[in-house]
């Protein structure tokens, strides 16, 4: 007889609790290996955004390093607001110190009358008054009159004035101012503003120099230099050079113009230079609103002295008697050619 044969119960019931027991720890172990997961995409992604920190980082320090070297220059500092007559009155101390300390100021152009100080007062433009005075000797000794120079051939005297530079433009002036004083005064120079300037390659500043200097006429030259230091001194705020002298005139007595004039220029040269003045060295610079320009230091600023301050020769061959310095030396003669 067949019978069929029954399944083992308790076989059953093993392979059933193995399903589960397996079932329940795939069940157990899919939150770990999606943490797991989650853990490495999260230290990828900080792995990836390390370099983009680390760029940020640099680019502010670049940022700041750039803020930086963009630091803007010291400022000279800012002038305290005076009253008119704070001014003026700071301006005649000025004027007495510079006296102090230049008692021997004087033109800085060598010149025996009035024609030659008018013909070294119109090459001095553009170049230092020792060159001109280097270079006028020889001048003077083939051209003592404006009858000569008038009529002395444009190229000749070129070549006489060339060291001065511009000697085309200068060349024409000096035969033209020449003629001028031969056929309209005489041959001689006349000692009014408003004839000077009727010469050509004359204008106020060569009309003050020469009648202050050749006909005791007051009058103030304003240079370069001079206009440079009026306007640090506070004096004006103007830059041309009539309006310059205009707000100076109202300031000082006519009597003291051309001396002032002459200080001013001293110091402009010695002491007060365009570019690094001497602040340090400088026997005003209580007085100036405009301390702190230059060199501050004592010792560094006396290193920028020049001419008779610095120990070097002055600009005249010919100085006065009671001038401190050495006198400039001549003109070199020209290199013989090989």
């Amino acid at each position: 007889m067949n019978e069929t044969p029954e399944k083992p119960v308790a076989a059953k019931k093993a392979v059933t609790k193995k399903a589960v027991t397996k079932k329940a720890t795939a069940k157990k172990a899919a939150p770990a290996e999606k943490a797991a997961a989650k853990k490495a995409v999260t230290k990828k992604a900080a792995g990836k955004s390390a370099p983009a920190k680390t760029a940020t980082a640099k680019k502010t320090t670049a940022k700041k390093t750039a803020t930086k070297k963009a630091a803007p220059a010291k400022k000279a500092p800012a002038r305290k607001a005076e009253s008119r007559a704070a001014m003026v009155r700071r301006a005649h101390e000025i004027n007495d110190g510079l006296a102090e300390l230049y008692p021997y100021a004087h033109p800085e152009l060598d010149f025996g009358n009035p024609f030659e100080l008018l013909v070294a007062t119109v090459l001095s433009a553009q170049t230092t008054d020792l060159r001109v005075n280097q270079t006028t000797p020889r001048l003077f000794a083939v051209c003592p009159t404006p009858e000569d120079m008038a009529a002395m051939p444009p190229e000749e005297l070129e070549e006489l004035i060339r060291p001065t530079g511009f000697f085309r433009a200068k060349s024409k002036a000096l035969i033209g101012l020449s003629a001028a004083l031969r056929d309209r005064f005489g041959g001689e120079v006349p000692g009014r503003l408003e004839d000077l300037v009727t010469l050509p390659g004359v204008g106020r500043k060569t009309a003050n120099v020469v009648l202050g200097n050749a006909f005791g006429v007051p009058g103030i030259t304003v240079d370069t230099h001079f206009g440079r230091l009026a306007r640090r001194f506070g004096w004006t705020t103007e830059q041309d050079a009539e309006k310059v002298e205009a707000d100076v005139a109202a300031i000082f007595p006519e009597s003291e113009w051309t001396m002032l004039s002459h200080r001013v220029v001293f110091h402009g040269r010695r002491v007060c230079h365009s570019r690094k003045p001497a602040c340090g060295a400088c026997a005003i610079a209580p007085l100036c609103p405009s301390y702190g320009e230059g060199e501050t230091d004592p010792e560094k600023a006396r290193k920028l002295l020049k001419y008779e301050l610095g120990g070097q020769p002055g600009q005249r061959l010919k100085p006065p008697p009671d001038y401190p310095g050495q006198p400039a030396p001549p003109l070199a003669p020209p290199a013989a050619a090989s």
